[in-house]
């Protein structure tokens, strides 16, 4: 009962209750910041009206409003009417705010062997800076490189299966708020703010291309991107270009994010783009991307609605894009200026920036620096933490109190005495044994979760994790805790604060060589969590000076005549009875003689935890007195006088830094990957990762496991029993985590074949597709995905409802002859020219059996910065007009030695599913099962396609 005296000594109760508290509050901190959205104020800003921005979300998210369908056009008219409504309330002249309603900007560029032609309409708002007083676009007077603006990007057009509520609608309410909060006099910026809301986003970033067509695309020198892939939740800024910009969004009150997901862009781990790689990439802007993540399962989706998000989540991303564009616009240095010297390849001066490391904590402060700051940080770590523990080890080794490592020391030497047995080795190798066990345990998890049921984390993320972490924190006790039972050691906790040192250091040189070569700024944790380490285990170095030196200790087993006996058994610790005493107090290595006393040592020993009753018949025999203190258990009896609360402050050190920061990455990989294998990534790659994270984050907890008594550790071995029946046994889809399903509609207007398809997971789609009426009975054939993205999944087809996207055929003419007009002419050698029209739509496509080497569409404007047709040629071209039923007459040519019959397809696409004009989505959006939902496929719902031919 002693020992409860002190309420932080390194015993079981303190132990679990501390150990316990600090890691649940920090969980629990972590999933709060994570999982909720801060309140909305009651009072915004002059300027802004988040009541207004609810009603302009609801306005614009009421129907589909794809670039192809003409609700687009319909919510373009109302975001003209309310900016003019804005800025006629200001009563603002011309040249203070420019809206520029533009009809005439068009792209041609190729990605990826693909070669698009982009018709923009885009709507620009430009608010001259206070300090800004030369024209925008003046050929004659060029602007100064010190006079750049700041652009904020959202796009106001849906994907044709979503509503855009949060991809991108309430981007587009945010520049709106934006537009009123910077007119107002008193928040008027400093430099030029361009708002933009682009339109054709969903389709290769084509409004971003459009946008660099404009002259004013050059007036800007940074950016703030807004967009959504999920369903609310907080707004991450989750890239950005450099430290420079990333400043600026520092200052919002509730940051979110960590440059761990700007890495995953930048090393190619996440395959979808946003319009930032065009502003940056392409117009050589520096900015900073901020977007809605979760949940996936709603992203592109008719959940994406007004329903499932908040004024909150409006309010978030809003405050955020304030504090952002007003810290861009309010710094009028030249830390975002050029060189002053044009550049070749057509691209915005905007100078170039430090690269960034940062990160929120707990969604209220925000931590930013220099990536070569990150850098020299880490190279200071890895000098001076081996010279600090090779200074306290000689320091220990002078005070003659180096017990690391000690097995024995010897009175006065081993010629003429008998050893006595320090045990400084006891307890070296059970934490690298322990951890490989613990982490082996988890991998198998994973492994077997994947084999028997690898999507279950599409819909219970924390199951998994809860499946993890007690398996791996009940198979570090067992080994922990069992070989401190059989032979407990003082020193157990320092060494095992040595290995995750060891550890953590060649994951630091790894993080430093990825900071230096590759600019990967993510391993900033690794930075902390090794400073917090070698923190941790310097302290335990420092706990060895209290305890006596090895010369006083040995010599009070100094006497006339020494007795082997005697000095061996003073050194070990005691154990096999209740009361603590050895049935056999032989050295490990005597064998018994018949000299051996047949009744054993005579000594006693007081109970577990106290101090040795022999010291005083040790002193009456000549020995020199010295007060050991009281050795917990049957540690070894020198360390009695060691500090016993020092634990603590190491709990202290590690567990916060290591949880807040591995936990924030673990929560924010949860985000990204957890719902990823239904569009065809790997579900091995996200239990793998999983499991990497556990041991990351739990560790820490490894120097002090083994002071846990059964208690917790049978409760969690529970919890993991529990969840990982869960997690083999559950169906992995819910009507709040539902799998998607990707619908096409491609008919062969040449013969009338119609075909349906979803494409999806293997094991489900098949099972959507028995509930829907028009599948059944039939056939249904089941290939792999010509899109390279979803090669994992399968595309299953039937014969599908037929569509009726434009007006009924006349008596003499067929009903499909109707969808489209073509013709294919040669024009000289090796050339062509196809011309094309599409009913009822303004997006059509040409498709080449042989590349095209060279194109050019009548009307459209070949840009230096774009290349038309790629470096290979291009295999196909998408075509986007404007206006509806419009044609386009399209010249190309092949290399002079590819002579003879070219062939390919061209086709039309509708996207508009709001009034029943595709019977065959409505039918699988009415007869998908609680557990699916249904996306689009491609650029369009349906596609109509016809075959040509040409000898050139």
């Amino acid at each position: 009962m002693a020992r409860w005296k002190s309420p932080f000594a390194f015993t079981p109760g303190p132990v679990i209750v501390l150990t316990t508290v600090t890691y649940i509050a920090l969980f629990a901190a972590l999933l709060s910041v994570h999982l909720t959205v801060p309140k909305h104020p009651s009072a915004t800003p002059l300027g802004t009206n988040l009541t207004q921005a609810w009603s302009d979300l609801e306005h614009i998210t009421r129907r589909f409003h794809p670039y192809n369908a003409p609700d687009n056009d319909r919510v373009r008219k109302y975001l003209l009417s309310r900016i003019h409504d804005i800025v006629s309330a200001r009563n603002l002249a011309n040249d203070r705010v420019q809206i520029i309603d533009d009809n005439v900007s068009n792209a041609t560029f190729s990605s990826r062997n693909t070669t698009v032609y982009f018709e923009g309409t885009n709507i620009m708002v430009a608010i001259r800076g206070s300090a800004d007083k030369e024209p925008f676009y003046d050929t004659e007077q060029p602007r100064s490189r010190h006079n750049g603006g700041v652009l904020v990007n959202a796009h106001y057009d849906s994907v044709s299966t979503g509503y855009g509520a949060t991809d991108d609608g309430m981007g587009v309410v945010s520049v709106l708020q934006l537009l009123s909060y910077f007119t107002e006099p008193e928040n008027w910026p400093r430099r030029t703010v361009l708002l933009l809301l682009n339109n054709g986003e969903e389709d290769f970033l084509n409004g971003a291309k459009a946008f660099m067509r404009h002259p004013i695309s050059q007036v800007v020198h940074t950016f703030l991107n807004l967009e959504g892939a999920g369903a609310g939740g907080r707004a991450a800024m989750f890239r950005s270009t450099d430290e420079e910009v990333t400043r600026a969004y520092r200052q919002s009150r509730h940051p979110f994010g960590t440059v761990v997901s700007a890495d995953g862009f930048k090393r190619g781990l996440v395959a979808s783009q946003t319009d930032y790689v065009v502003f940056n990439g392409e117009l050589g802007l520096r900015g900073l991307d901020l977007a809605f993540m979760e949940p996936r399962a709603r992203y592109h989706t008719i959940e994406d609605s007004t329903r499932e998000t908040s004024l909150d989540s409006v309010w978030h991303m809003l405050s955020a894009a304030i504090t952002t564009t007003s810290g861009l616009a309010s710094d009028t240095s030249d830390a975002f200026s050029g060189s002053g010297e044009p550049r070749s390849d057509g691209k915005v001066d905007a100078g170039t920036g430090s690269g960034a490391v940062w990160f929120d904590i707990f969604g209220r402060a925000f931590v930013l620096f220099r990536l070569h700051t990150l850098f020299a940080l880490n190279v200071t770590l890895l000098v001076v933490s081996p010279l600090v523990l090779i200074g306290l080890t000689v320091a220990l080794s002078q005070a003659d109190k180096n017990y690391l490592f000690a097995r024995k020391k010897y009175i006065h030497s081993s010629d003429d005495d008998k050893p006595v047995y320090l045990n400084g080795w006891r307890g070296f190798f059970r934490f690298p044994i322990a951890f490989v066990v613990a982490t082996a345990g988890v991998v198998a998890l994973a492994y077997l979760t994947v084999k028997v049921n690898p999507h279950i984390v599409h819909s219970s993320p924390y199951a998994v994790w809860g499946m993890m972490l007690s398996a791996w924190f009940f198979a570090l006790w067992f080994i922990l805790r069992g070989a401190s039972a059989m032979r407990p050691s003082v020193l157990q906790r320092m060494y095992a604060l040595i290995w995750l040192l060891c550890g953590s250091y060649a994951l630091l040189v790894f993080a430093t060589i990825m900071a230096k070569d590759f600019d990967v700024a993510g391993g900033y944790f690794v930075m902390f969590y090794f400073a917090a380490v070698f923190s941790a285990l310097c302290l335990s170095y420092i706990e060895l000076f209290f305890a006596p030196s090895k010369s006083a200790y040995v010599a009070r087993f100094d006497n006339e005549h020494p007795s082997r006996h005697d000095s061996e058994v003073a050194s070990r610790p005691m154990t096999g009875s209740t009361t603590g005493a050895r049935s056999d107090d032989r050295a490990p290595d005597e064998e018994a003689t018949e000299t051996t006393s047949l009744l054993g040592n005579r000594r006693t020993f007081a109970r577990y935890g106290s101090r040795h009753s022999y010291s005083g018949s040790l002193e009456r025999e000549g020995h020199a007195s010295v007060d050991l203190g009281t050795p917990y258990h049957e540690e070894q009896e020198w360390s009695g006088r060691m500090p016993s609360s020092i634990w603590f402050l190491q709990l202290l050190l590690i567990a916060p830094i290591n949880v807040v920061l591995v936990g924030q990455i673990a929560l924010l990989l949860t985000s990204a990957l957890y719902q990823t294998p239904q569009d065809g990534g790997s579900s091995l790659f996200i239990y793998i990762a999983f499991a990497a994270l556990t041991t990351l984050i739990l560790a820490p907890a490894g120097p002090f496991i083994h002071r846990f008594t059964y208690h917790i550790p049978i409760a969690l071995l529970l919890v993991c029993a529990g969840t990982l029946i869960y997690n083999l046994i559950a169906f992995p889809f819910s009507s709040d985590h539902r799998l998607k399903v990707y619908f096409i509609q491609q008919v062969d207007l040449d013969t009338g074949a119609n075909a349906v398809s979803l494409t999806g997971l293997n094991e489900y789609v098949q099972k959507v597709i028995q509930d829907i009426p028009s599948a059944r009975g039939q056939d249904i054939n089941c290939t792999t995905p010509e899109v390279a993205s979803r090669a994992k999944l399968i595309k299953c087809s039937w014969t599908g409802l037929p569509a009726r996207v434009v007006p009924a055929a006349s008596t003499n003419q067929s009903y499909f002859d109707t969808w489209l007009d073509y013709s294919v002419a040669p024009s000289s050698t090796h050339n062509a020219t196809i011309s094309l029209r599409g009913e009822n739509t303004r997006a059509c496509r040409i498709t080449f059996e042989s590349p095209v080497r060279h194109l050019a569409v009548e009307g459209g404007a070949l840009d230096p910065r774009f290349n038309a047709t790629g470096e290979k040629g291009s295999s196909e071209i998408r075509l986007w007009h404007r206006e509806w039923s419009q044609p386009w007459n399209v010249s190309v040519s092949w290399d002079d030695a590819e002579k003879g019959v070219k062939r390919g397809k061209v086709g039309c696409l509708w996207s508009d599913a709001n009034d029943g004009a595709i019977p065959a989505w409505d039918e699988v959006v009415h007869y998908l099962p609680v557990w699916a939902v249904a996306s689009k496929y491609s650029d369009g719902l349906v596609e109509g396609w016809r075959g040509w031919e040409i000898d050139v």
